[in-house]
Formats: structure tokens, C-alpha cells, sequence
């Protein structure tokens, strides 16, 4: 069966998509901890990121260095922090999450609560610069 995330690659889940190519997709995270919260996955699904072939890895870090580059460029922040941690849903994925310190990478604290029109607007802004 399909993971969440293929479904969301499918087009059978809506998504607010920031970029995709014919190997890996990125978009918000629909609970998350920042605006720009943005999540990268590679098209195969894997359950794990070390269980990536080499080309498949390398390709994904690139592609997820040029959201961050358009993350970094849309919503004023220090950096874009990056966390791979892949329990919540067995398909490899990168958070890319813009900081001001280093708390702002803390997943356990409360998620952000956005309306639709402002997850759209976030999403445009990063598609615009990338």
C-alpha cells in the first residue's frame, strides 16, 4: 500500500507543493512547527534514508539544498535547519524548517494551527524563489 507521501506525489492528497522533479518533491508540512516548514522526499518510497542508494541520496540532498536556498530567500530567517528523523511515516524524508535558534528545531512543542489561504501564500512565496 502507498505511503501518505506517494499519495501526496500522486496527486490523490492535496498538498501545498513548493517543487518537484522527476525524482523528488517538496511541501509544507501541514503541522508545522515554523512557517516555511517544508518537507522533501525522494520519489521512491524507503522507509529510511540510510537504505537509499548512493545516487538516490546525493540527489536528494541536493534538490532539498535548493528549497532550503528558496526557503531562506522567502521567509526571513537566520538558516534553514535540517532534521531527518522518519518515524512518523515510513517514507524518507527532510525537514527543512526555518530558524532564528536553535529551539526552533524543538518538534515537541505545539504545532502551528494556519488557515488554507496562508499556507497557500507561504507556498507561493518559496515557489517564487526557487
Amino acid at each position: 500500500m502507498a505511503t501518505i507521501f506517494t499519495r501526496i506525489i500522486n496527486g490523490e492528497i492535496p498538498c501545498y507543493k513548493i517543487a518537484e522533479d522527476e525524482n523528488y518533491f517538496a511541501f509544507l508540512d501541514i503541522n508545522p512547527v515554523k512557517k516555511g516548514h517544508t518537507l522533501v522526499i525522494p520519489k521512491v518510497e524507503d522507509d529510511y534514508i540510510f537504505n537509499l542508494d548512493d545516487q538516490t541520496l546525493a540527489g536528494l540532498t541536493l534538490f532539498a539544498k535548493k528549497v532550503a536556498i528558496a526557503i531562506q530567500k522567502a521567509i526571513p530567517c537566520k538558516r534553514v535547519g535540517v532534521a531527518v528523523m522518519g518515524m512518523e511515516v515510513p517514507h524518507t524524508h527532510i525537514h527543512l524548517v526555518p530558524m532564528e535558534s536553535e529551539g526552533d528545531l524543538n518538534f515537541a512543542k505545539g504545532k502551528l494551527k494556519l488557515e488554507p489561504s496562508e499556507m497557500e501564500a507561504i507556498a507561493e512565496k518559496i515557489r517564487k524563489a526557487f
